[in-house]
C-alpha cells in the first residue's frame, strides 16, 4: 500500500476520506512560494545554531529541533490557518456526541486546539527514528472506537527524498490494535517537493528516515488535537501575551485562549467566570495576573 498524492485544489471531504482510509495523504503545493521562502528565511538560521537531540534513540543526535514556532515566524499563521489543513482537522476530529442535561437532550462536538509545533532538520548521518504513534502522548488506545485525537502535518521546507530521510509511514496502520508491532518493511517514505505537505492522524505509525545524503532534510510540523486533551507544547508559557494579541482571533482560540463548547478553559475574574478571549481584550491584563 502506498501514500496517495492530492492537489491543493482537493476538497476537504476528499482529503479527509483518503486520510481515514489510508491513515495519511500528501498534498502537492500546500505552501505558497512566498510562504515557503519566508519560513526558510526565519527558521533555517535558527536550526543551524541548534545542536542535535539529547538521545540517539528517538530525538536523534544528528537531528536539530526547535519549537515555539508561532513566536519565531509570522508565516506559521499561514500554515495553521490553511483550510486544507484546518478544515480537514475539523472534519476528522470534531465528531459530535449526544448527551442529556436534565430533560433536555443535546448534541455537541469537541473543539480542536494547536498541539506541538516543531521545525525538524535531519542531518547527514542520522539514522532512522523508531516507528511510533503520536497519540501515544495521551496513552490513546487502539482501536479507539471512532474518535481520533490528532491530525498532524509535516510541511517540506526542503525536498524530502528516500536518501535524505523522508518520513516513513505505514499506510493502514491506524486500523491496527496495540499488540501489532510496526516494521520498517511495512512502511513507505513520504517523498515530497519543497512546499508539499504530509497529513496523517495520530494513530498512524510513522518515523523520520535515515539521511544518507550530504545535505540536511528540513520539515515543519504541527498538530491539531482534541481540545479536551492537554496540549503537548505549553503555548501559555512559550508565547508572550503581547505576541498572542497580534494573531487573528481564530488562531488565538486554537492556541487555547478560549472557553470551549464544553465549558473547559474558563477563568474566574472579579467573581465572574469569563472566557480567556475577554481577558486578551483588556488592556491592563498581563502575565503578572488577572484584573479584578
Amino acid at each position: 500500500m502506498s501514500l496517495r498524492y492530492l492537489s491543493n485544489t482537493a476538497s476537504t471531504e476528499e482529503i479527509a476520506a483518503v486520510i481515514m482510509e489510508d491513515g495519511g495523504v500528501i498534498i502537492r503545493n500546500y505552501l505558497q512560494p512566498e510562504t515557503l521562502e519566508g519560513l526558510r528565511k526565519d527558521l533555517l538560521p535558527l536550526l543551524e545554531q541548534t545542536p542535535g537531540g539529547a538521545d540517539e534513540y528517538f530525538a536523534g543526535g544528528k537531528t536539530g529541533r526547535i519549537s515555539r514556532i508561532f513566536n519565531r515566524t509570522d508565516h506559521m499563521v499561514d500554515v495553521a490557518l490553511n483550510p486544507l489543513y484546518l478544515e480537514t482537522a475539523r472534519a476528522i476530529l470534531q465528531t459530535p456526541i449526544k448527551g442529556w442535561s436534565g430533560e433536555m437532550q443535546y448534541e455537541i462536538a469537541p473543539d480542536i486546539q494547536i498541539g506541538a509545533t516543531q521545525a525538524i532538520q535531519i542531518r547527514p548521518g542520522q539514522g532512522k527514528q523508531p516507528l511510533h504513534r503520536d497519540d501515544g502522548v495521551w496513552m490513546w488506545r487502539h482501536p479507539h472506537y471512532g474518535r481520533e485525537a490528532r491530525l498532524q502535518i509535516m510541511v517540506a521546507i526542503s525536498d524530502f527524498t528516500k536518501e535524505n530521510g523522508a518520513t516513513h509511514v505505514i499506510p493502514g496502520s491506524h486500523k491496527w490494535d496495540d499488540e501489532r508491532m510496526p516494521t520498517v518493511e511495512e512502511s513507505v517514505q513520504a517523498e515530497m517537493s519543497a512546499g508539499d505537505a504530509l497529513l496523517w492522524i495520530g494513530s498512524t505509525y510513522h518515523g523520520g528516515g535515515e539521511n544518507v545524503s550530504n545535505a540536511p532534510r528540513t520539515g515543519l510540523t504541527m498538530a491539531y488535537d482534541l481540545a479536551l486533551l492537554r496540549q503537548e507544547e505549553n503555548h501559555y508559557l512559550s508565547l508572550p501575551i503581547e505576541r498572542v494579541r497580534q494573531f487573528p482571533e481564530e488562531l488565538q482560540r486554537l492556541l487555547g485562549w478560549s472557553c470551549s463548547s464544553t465549558f473547559m478553559g474558563w477563568v474566574e475574574s472579579g467573581g465572574q467566570f469569563v472566557n480567556p478571549q475577554d481577558l486578551l481584550k483588556q488592556e491592563g491584563f498581563r502575565e503578572v495576573g488577572l484584573i479584578d
